[in-house]
């Protein structure tokens, strides 16, 4: 069975993919970008579920600024619990199930080992905590909700760390990149393919899932492997520097290990991530190769 979807957040790099895929597989979707209907407006978001009619909406809507949400927190909360709730009430309204996708900052990164989704969470900032009360917020109205945590996002569409390192390789004669913070860097291809996965199938499972890329690596080595990729497009190879979190100063503490274990997501919905190097790869191919292309069809006209 497949269900219709709608889309809030489809101007975002997952919102974005996710329409793309769906599209291409002939999945019914509709797509909400803020413009359309801002999540912290209940009577938008009402509005909009009840024309759209979709079996399942998909809540990719999320203020993900982590640094200015220190001292922005109003906003984050608004968009990440606020806005998240919203959604949940107008899904229970028209009879729609629910994906809401989280993040890895709902923990705060101390633990051993990957983790799984028993492990309490324990936020270390404003945007983590802001995306777990909407977890809560979501649950309480839909147990069976599915919420999707995922981490170090990536992809052709909007602003992530691979679009920055494709900038800098070919700007800068050598980057200083964090070697003491590990994770498992997912494509955003990858997270479309996983909720398409699950509006397909047949009975939805609610409850918490991770779902991450394959493989895990430091941003460090993600910045090597993205420069590697890159480099027989420019010519250019920076040497990639390793440092410490303590030589990067952000407002916002990050946790230092952001390893999410993805097995129940696979047990459950049938789908893999690809290995997180052979997806950087892809995507930095297609995404150079595209841009290749739009600007010889530019410089013919």
């Amino acid at each position: 069975m497949t269900r219709s979807i709608l889309v809030f957040g489809a101007g975002g790099q997952v919102g974005r993919e996710l329409l793309t895929r769906a599209r291409a597989e002939a999945v019914p979707a509709t797509g909400a970008a803020r413009s359309d209907a801002d999540i912290t407006d209940l009577d938008a978001v009402l509005k909009l579920a009840r024309a759209a009619k979709p079996r399942m909406i998909v809540n990719a809507a999320a203020y993900t600024a982590v640094d200015r949400a220190e001292t922005d927190a109003s906003a984050a909360y608004a968009v990440n619990a606020l806005g998240a709730e919203n959604v949940a009430r107008a899904a229970t309204e028209i009879g729609a199930d629910l994906l809401h996708i989280s993040t890895d900052y709902v923990f705060d990164g101390r633990k051993a080992g990957p983790y799984t989704e028993s492990d309490p969470v324990a936020p270390i900032g404003v945007y983590g905590a802001s995306k777990a009360d909407g977890e809560s917020r979501v649950l309480s109205i839909m147990p069976h909700a599915v919420i999707l945590r995922t981490a170090w996002v990536y992809g052709r569409y909007g602003n992530n760390f691979l679009k920055t390192m494709l900038r800098l390789a070919v700007t800068q004669p050598k980057l200083r990149v964090v070697a003491d913070q590990c994770g498992c860097p997912t494509a955003t291809v990858d997270i479309a393919a996983a909720i398409l996965a699950v509006a397909n199938s047949a009975t939805l499972s609610g409850g918490i899932f991770h779902f991450a890329g394959t493989g895990t690596t430091s941003w460090h080595g993600f910045a090597e492997a993205i420069v590697d990729a890159q480099a027989p497009f420019s010519g250019k190879r920076p040497p990639v520097e390793a440092i410490g979190t303590g030589q990067y100063p952000t407002a916002a503490r990050r946790p230092t290990n952001s390893v999410l274990q993805s097995d129940r997501f696979v047990r459950t919905f049938g789908y893999r991530s690809q290995p997180w190097q052979e997806r950087t790869r892809e995507t930095v191919e297609a995404f150079l190769k595209t841009n290749s292309e739009t600007h010889s069809s530019g410089a013919r006209r």
